[in-house]
């Protein structure tokens, strides 16, 4: 594991992963992180499908290299602080939906129990994949599913 030294270099990797600092709140830290995804989630809402798309795979490939470089910092393997992760999966959870409360809050609680539980493949994915891509992965795929049961349950019941 590569030391990182430069203290600049730390605290920003440690800020970003962290969500701000969101993965530092006493408890349920990945819930604080998801619930820092909204605003984010809010603004992508406002651009194309296809272009928030984007963004978020290019987001997801950043938290992943973010979250290796945390894990680094931390010399630890999946250090609890870091909840860049929920923050890639909340905004896959809500990706070309549209964005309002009913939306938000069904959204929110399935990706937490979705994130909690993490049924196969997803805590597969996050156990065989080794370091940032792993934290992050389980996340997006979790979001990912949320998204599409979203549509399904909104297709059966509007919000």
């Amino acid at each position: 594991m590569k030391t990182i030294t430069n203290p600049d270099y730390r605290k920003w990797i440690i800020w970003m992963a962290s969500g701000g600092h969101c993965g530092f709140f006493p408890f349920a830290p990945g819930t604080v992180g998801s619930l820092a995804a909204l605003p984010l989630a809010f603004g992508i809402s406002f651009l194309p499908t296809t272009a928030a798309g984007v963004v978020l795979i290019l987001f997801s490939v950043f938290s992943m290299w973010v979250a290796d470089q945390a894990e680094s910092i931390s010399g630890c393997s999946d250090p609890g602080f870091i909840v860049i992760d929920e923050i890639a999966g909340m905004m896959f959870t809500l990706l070309g939906l549209p964005f309002d409360l009913g939306i938000a809050v069904a959204g929110f609680v399935l990706f937490r129990i979705m994130d909690i539980i993490k049924p196969f493949p997803i805590g597969y994915l996050e156990s065989k994949i080794p370091g940032g891509a792993g934290i992050v992965i389980d996340d997006v795929l979790a979001g990912i599913v949320c998204n599409v049961l979203l549509r399904l349950i909104t297709t059966i019941h509007p919000f």
